[in-house]
């Protein structure tokens, strides 16, 4: 139970951090990663499909803790090794996929900020992609004696149909034109307007000439023009990821619910029909946001019948072809695995400096299930935290017997916070609350 990889000390310090804080670390996910190959299988294919001029979308669904994030991490650099660009964002209360104030394009300048590529996989890749497509149109330019931007309006010609088309190709000419004058307020006044990040069309127009701005009601457009331009540029396509999507589910107004819903039954139509090519969704929800039949998913009829999982899918039986993939719970012998990654972790790779025996990792999972039951595997966050932390009080006080200490581990089974606040209402009017009636 020995991986033997050379792990670097900036890789083990944010892994254990992020493991220790019950969060997914950005870096180092092949050094922990355990279990699932079926579902990571079917969403690489996802990807190729997507790199092939196809689209995919898919509803990634586990229960809270169950690694959820830690999944669509995992899809994420896989997109980023098959020269994807990929774009992520949470939603919030202040993000949505529908709204009237601004929070929609909160969500969309949050995903465009965390763009990634491969060179650049930490987030902010947005200028180098706009950089290697300028840079791209100044050799055509050059090897055809023609003026840049008349190659731009050239290469975007197809995009000016679709709504909000044709202010790219006008924002991508500003960004040259500032980079030839040295002019930085210009260059970032054309980035600016990419993330939608312009409030008001008064302010684009007098930055850069423009006409419209990416806004609440643009950003599935948005989305597919980024999809376009990121396929210009030279790149395989784009992987929007979204989690954390049972913040729709938590949304007390139905009106607001069924616009969201609206817009991804949009999306999902797209993708199913074959509309629109090089880009790929991945959602991540709990089932309640998933099924339930009052604010879930399943309460858009539309939604639920193109959503509806194979009935011949019983008894251990798994379909990952539909757009819904549900999360495994990992085997007992998939977290004896991970335990062993994590023990090697701490070890920067190497066996002979392991702080615990082997037979010390089954010894902890036995100590998990007498604490927790079962559901210390099918949501194992609150065990790998107790692992980590047990492992960093042994190496920070050496002596220390491994057999003592785990008799001292307090292990909590993982609770999810509550979905919504019954007992409020919502700015949006909370039409979905039941008022209490005594007689």
């Amino acid at each position: 139970m020995t991986t033997g990889t050379t792990i670097k000390s900036r890789d083990r310090d944010v892994i254990l951090q992020a493991l220790a804080a019950g969060v997914v670390p950005k870096t180092g996910l092949r050094h922990v990663q355990v279990g699932r190959a079926a579902e990571v299988g079917a969403l690489v294919r996802d990807i190729d499909r997507l790199s092939d001029g196809g689209a995919a979308i898919r509803f990634v669904i586990g229960e809270y803790g169950a690694g959820k994030t830690f999944f669509l991490n995992l899809v994420r650099l896989i997109a980023l090794e098959r020269k994807c660009v990929t774009i992520h964002a949470d939603l919030g209360p202040d993000r949505r996929i529908h709204a009237s104030a601004g929070q929609a394009r909160g969500l969309y300048a949050e995903a465009v900020r965390n763009m990634a590529t491969r060179t650049k996989p930490e987030g902010g890749a947005l200028p180098s992609v706009v950089e290697r497509f300028v840079t791209d149109c100044m050799n055509e330019a050059g090897r055809k004696s023609v003026p840049v931007e008349r190659v731009i309006d050239e290469r975007l010609a197809h995009l000016q149909e679709e709504v909000g088309g044709y202010d790219y190709a006008t924002v991508l000419k500003a960004y040259w034109r500032g980079s030839e004058e040295g002019d930085e307020v210009l260059k970032t006044s054309a980035l600016r307007w990419l993330r939608g990040e312009y409030s008001t069309k008064t302010e684009a127009r007098q930055a850069l000439g423009v006409r419209t701005i990416i806004d609440d009601n643009d950003i599935y457009d948005a989305l597919k023009l980024l999809a376009a331009f990121v396929k210009l540029a030279g790149y395989a396509g784009l992987l929007v990821v979204f989690d954390e999507m049972v913040n729709l589910y938590k949304l007390q107004s139905a009106q607001a619910r069924n616009q969201n819903f609206e817009q991804i039954l949009r999306m999902l139509n797209d993708v199913l029909q074959g509309n629109f090519g090089g880009i790929g969704f991945v959602f991540g929800g709990t089932p309640e946001f998933l099924m339930d039949t009052r604010r879930g998913l399943y309460s858009y009829a539309a939604l639920q019948s193109r959503l509806a999982e194979n009935a011949f899918a019983t008894n251990g039986l798994v379909d990952l072809s539909g757009p819904v993939l549900r999360l495994q719970s990992l085997t007992p012998e998939d977290l004896l695995i991970l335990l062993s990654n994590i023990r090697s972790v701490f070890a920067h790779g190497d066996p002979a400096t392991h702080l615990v025996p082997d037979e010390a990792l089954p010894a902890f999972m036995e100590h998990c299930s007498k604490h927790v039951g079962e559901a210390y595997f099918r949501t194992p966050r609150n065990t790998i935290k107790a692992f980590v932390q047990f492992l960093a009080v042994l190496e920070q006080n050496p002596g220390t017997g491994w057999e003592s200490l785990l008799g001292r581990v307090d292990v909590a089974p993982d609770v999810e916070n509550p979905s919504a606040d019954e007992s409020e209402g919502s700015a949006e009017g909370g039409d979905d609350n039941l008022a209490s009636i005594r007689l």
